[in-house]
């Protein structure tokens, strides 16, 4: 099966459930697991923080974020197309009374500085109090500008905000970019990494910050449910992942970039864009349907849309890819001939 949907369908290596297998592990609710502290630690310092802590996903890293950094009629500034706006369930709102303003970004997920600049709302009775501007890096498999990085987390420290990343797929902007995840994390007060997309982990989040912020979002990471008891076999699993699965990235970048290449000579199909590890293609929408059948009756999952995602990730080589471009330009050459 190949499975094109998302990098997060990626299954543990051997290797990986091996270091997960031999973990020593304590009661992290208590701060008692080795390998979970050793992995927080790690990470931290990776990062350019101080501290970090183990989440189940990054929703929850995120909301937890959001959470500590905003009180009750708080408002975080974020991207309309954003992951922390559009799919992650309104989380904030919902359990935590933060209001979102989300402003349209462009194709590489930023949001005009002067818009930025023009939302932030001061200590007003008629406002909601503008506490927190949310990045993402990357969006949509595109890594933010570093300029762009720098002005935004810049003004925010000008006007007394703080700066949350939501960093999901940071390490494939670290191998995109070849900057180190410190320079990409500098100038926010808190990100949250993900380890069960491309590098292979099955779950895991962390959310690296200040040692005070941290004490605070474990109390809330706490009541929302996530504090878990023996998690260093989750901890071993992503600490794994990033010893040995990140510079693989770049062979994910290499294999969309190959998948692009080649849908790009099929007819009736166009390419709208390729990064990092994902390639975007507009489907006509009487063949979404029709395509995602073939292609499932040929063991290979695509969720087709008009705008398609296709994702690739260690589970995926080039003879893979190869083979989707090719069924793909099957199935229109049956349609032409129908």
């Amino acid at each position: 099966m190949i499975d094109l949907r998302s990098d997060t369908v990626t299954r543990p290596t051997e290797a990986m459930r091996e270091a997960m297998a031999i973990a020593p592990v304590g009661d992290d609710v208590w701060g008692d697991d080795p390998s979970v502290a050793r992995f927080e630690a790690e990470l931290a310092d990776r990062a350019g923080f101080s501290a970090a802590a183990f989440f189940p996903s990054g929703t929850q890293s995120n909301l937890t974020a959001m959470l500590t950094h905003c009180g009750r009629g708080d408002e975080v500034i974020l991207g309309q197309r954003s992951h922390m706006y559009r799919d992650e369930g309104g989380g904030a709102a919902v359990l935590g009374a933060i209001q979102p303003q989300p402003l349209e970004q462009d194709e590489l997920g930023r949001m005009a500085v002067e818009d930025i600049a023009a939302a932030i709302k001061g200590d007003d009775i008629h406002h909601a109090r503008t506490r927190l501007i949310a990045l993402e890096n990357t969006f949509q498999g595109r890594v933010l500008p570093a300029d762009y990085v720098e002005t935004v987390t810049g003004l925010a420290a000008e006007r007394g905000l703080v700066c949350h990343l939501d960093g999901a797929r940071l390490f494939n902007a670290s191998v995109a970019s070849g900057r180190s995840l410190a320079e990409l994390c500098a100038g926010f007060d808190s990100a949250s990494l993900c380890f069960s997309k491309g590098l292979g982990a099955p779950v895991g989040s962390l959310l690296v910050g200040g040692e005070r912020f941290i004490e605070r979002a474990k109390r809330w990471r706490k009541t929302l449910g996530g504090g878990m008891r023996q998690s260093g076999i989750l901890a071993a699993g992503c600490r794994h992942a990033f010893h040995h699965h990140v510079e693989r990235l770049a062979d994910d970048h290499r294999h969309a970039r190959q998948l692009a290449q080649w849908l790009g000579q099929v007819a009736n199909l166009q390419v709208a864009g390729q990064a990092t590890n994902m390639v975007f293609l507009d489907v006509p929408a009487p063949h979404c349907g029709p395509l995602e059948a073939y292609l499932a009756e040929r063991d290979i999952l695509v969720a087709v849309r008009p705008r398609t995602r296709m994702v690739t990730h260690l589970d995926v080589d080039e003879d893979a890819v190869r083979r989707v471009a090719s069924e793909i330009a099957s199935y229109f050459r049956c349609v032409e001939q129908a």
